[in-house]
């Protein structure tokens, strides 16, 4: 069940920054960067939406018609009315950070790596911001859009490990 119209005009009264779009029938709001923590704090404690089923990235290089870089899609989900809400927030280089939601929902810990190690976009305050699934030594974000298909010779700099060793 998508969200609410009520929900979402609750929240629009409280942050009249925010943005409404609909996608395929379901409702989106957008907030901007310095508001995204406030407003996905809001929908955890005062609107019910206590479950975050995910955190992703979109690059949006090269759209058309974009005025941004890179969008945060945040998926919400309110186990007892099972309504779902998404909210996108907008980041940019060359600072692309946004304050971490693990204070509010302990599952975004390894969302937020995983959205750092391959989009480059940082979470302020997150607890262990470090890569995920690619190796300390990797230095590029291989989900952006300027990241060449054939990669940029990174793997020359990986230490061998042997079968002994792992």
């Amino acid at each position: 069940m998508i969200a609410k119209p009520e929900t979402i005009a609750a929240l629009k009264q409280q942050f009249p920054q925010l943005a409404e779009s609909e996608f395929r029938g379901q409702l989106r709001v957008v907030a901007p960067r310095e508001q995204a923590f406030d407003v996905l704090k809001t929908c955890k404690e005062k609107h019910g939406f206590d479950l975050l089923v995910d955190v992703t990235c979109v690059d949006y290089l090269n759209y058309r018609h974009a005025t941004d870089r890179f969008g945060l899609v945040y998926l919400l989900a309110n186990t007892t009315t099972n309504e779902r809400l998404t909210v996108r927030v907008f980041v940019n280089d060359p600072d692309p950070t946004v304050a971490s939601v693990v204070p509010l929902w302990e599952g975004a810990n390894w969302m937020e790596r995983e959205v750092y190690d391959m989009f480059g976009i940082t979470f302020a305050g997150h607890p262990d911001h470090r890569r995920i699934l690619l190796p300390d030594e990797f230095t590029s974000y291989p989900l952006r859009k300027d990241y060449p298909l054939q990669g940029r010779g990174e793997r020359h700099n990986f230490p061998v490990i042997t079968r002994n060793q792992a």
